[in-house]
């Protein structure tokens, strides 16, 4: 097929896509916040709902026969007018983001359950036809555009066709039991696909899955690129299906530079680090936190919660997230946090505690955040040391609690700041700026405390000890300005 893509810098080729370098607006940002939200938060029951409801004894096949029947006869493409959105005020929830201190905000353009959050050209099962009938991503584009924040957009769709393989199945044992589920109507396949092979284990790759699913994603892809401009897009996987994805990311990128007097600024992420090993793309490490300073930024996404809204949920408390975000932009990143939204839009009180709790934090902090770059190490301590993961993907619930003997560092221009990632009652020693020994600190000269100013200080062969204030100006990480 003729892939007619944006004439500019970039062909559809990995040898062209070598040449991108990741815009300057990405490095200095540091944080954003993504909307993971969408027909299947409608439940209110968790992430792949539209999956697991078709895969008898799952918690959530087991929840869809007690709340709306039998998924022969009470499918997903029912419960997506449930989806009301009746709350959802984009320009509210996009400036209370501003206010946490995000630098950019994504908002979901496809999951997996093959429904577009914007008016596509190539699919009756979108946002503005069905459930809320309203251009969620471009309400949401909008309010970025108002905030003066980069808008992204994520897609989850290049494995939806064996992903919702399980809505062409039935229960195995009971009284329905060979009774097929509504994906096997031919009426409903252009959102359930028409694969007849029922994929109970997902194999999280490309094969199977044929000639014309690529060519529909591509267009699907490229529609959302043409209508909502995304200065930032997230494929969940690697870039897929080759000479297609390849074209994707050189139409985004041409594009971007039409509308930027010809420099690039707009963002790909691919989860695969061999397709961001040179240019072409920013690797994304989903849950998870590389092990060093990694060479080019990257970013890590994650959840204070499940990824789709969950009644019964845990949340990850405001400490976390904190020592989260100076952990990954100590080694380079950037962390995309999502707020899962419930059916109405509108954040619950948890969420909108800890989004409090990170406002205030950053209010004070900040200028250890935007804008840094790494220092010649990421930190010190029984965290810095710890044998690394072999694998950084899903690797945040292995990791050890930071405390007070952790500390991480960034730098802007000619200054070094030290976050101390425990509150100590008194002192606080950052042991790497010891006058002796190997590697050791230049002179320091001066010292701030971020929220707070000058503090008392003492630098010898033991480290850089500094007398803290009684009161604290933040709950979580500390930061220290150094001057040398």
């Amino acid at each position: 097929m003729p892939f007619n893509i944006a004439a500019g810098p970039f062909e559809g080729t990995r040898e062209s896509l070598k040449g991108y370098e990741p815009p300057e607006w990405f490095r200095d940002a540091k944080f954003g916040i993504w909307a993971h939200w969408g027909p299947q938060s409608a439940p209110e029951a968790g992430d792949w709902y539209a999956r697991n409801m078709y895969m008898q004894g799952s918690r959530q096949y087991e929840y869809h026969v007690q709340h709306y029947g039998h998924p022969s006869k009470f499918g997903f493409k029912d419960i997506i007018p449930t989806w009301k959105a009746s709350e959802f005020d984009a320009e509210y929830l996009v400036g209370l983001y501003k206010k946490a201190g995000a630098k950019y905000f994504v908002s979901m353009g496809v999951h997996h359950d093959n429904f577009d959050l914007w008016n596509s050209k190539h699919t009756r099962w979108n946002a503005v036809k069905m459930g809320p009938k309203k251009n969620i991503a471009g309400m949401f584009r909008q309010a970025a555009l108002n905030h003066g924040l980069k808008f992204g957009m994520s897609e989850h769709l290049w494995i939806t066709y064996k992903w919702f393989s399980t809505s062409h199945g039935s229960d195995k044992t009971g009284p329905l039991a060979g009774v097929l589920y509504d994906g096997v109507n031919r009426a409903n396949w252009d959102l359930y696909t028409d694969d007849q092979t029922v994929y109970w284990d997902l194999p999280w790759n490309a094969d199977g899955i044929p000639e014309s699913w690529k060519q529909h994603w591509y267009l699907r892809i490229k529609d959302l690129i043409d209508q909502n401009q995304p200065d930032l897009l997230y494929t969940d996987g690697p870039l897929p299906f080759e000479a297609y994805g390849l074209n994707i990311v050189a139409h985004l990128y041409n594009s971007s530079a039409a509308r930027n007097g010809g420099r690039v600024t707009a963002v790909y992420n691919s989860k695969r680090p061999e397709d961001c090993a040179t240019g072409t793309c920013v690797l994304d490490v989903e849950r998870g936190i590389v092990d060093k300073i990694w060479p080019q930024p990257w970013q890590t996404d994650t959840s204070v919660g499940d990824w789709h809204y969950r009644r019964d949920d845990s949340y990850k408390s405001p400490k976390t997230v904190v020592d989260m975000l100076v952990d990954v932009v100590s080694r380079n990143g950037n962390l995309l946090l999502n707020f899962p939204l419930p059916n109405s839009g509108r954040l619950n009180e948890t969420e909108l505690n800890i989004l409090s709790e990170i406002t205030e934090w950053m209010s004070v902090n900040s200028d250890g955040i935007y804008g840094t770059r790494p220092w010649k190490i990421f930190g010190e301590g029984p965290a810095a040391t710890a044998a690394p993961s072999d694998d950084a993907k899903f690797n945040e619930s292995k990791r050890k609690e930071l405390t007070s003997e952790d500390v991480r560092f960034t730098t802007k221009r000619d200054v070094l700041y030290a976050f101390v990632m425990g509150v100590p009652d008194r002192d606080a020693v950052v042991r790497s700026l010891a006058t002796e020994g190997e590697g050791s600190a230049r002179k320091v000269q001066n010292v701030e405390l971020l929220g707070a100013g000058r503090v008392e200080w003492k630098q010898d062969a033991a480290g850089l000890r500094v007398n803290l204030p009684e009161r604290k100006p933040s709950k979580y990480a500390l930061g220290l300005k150094i001057a040398f």
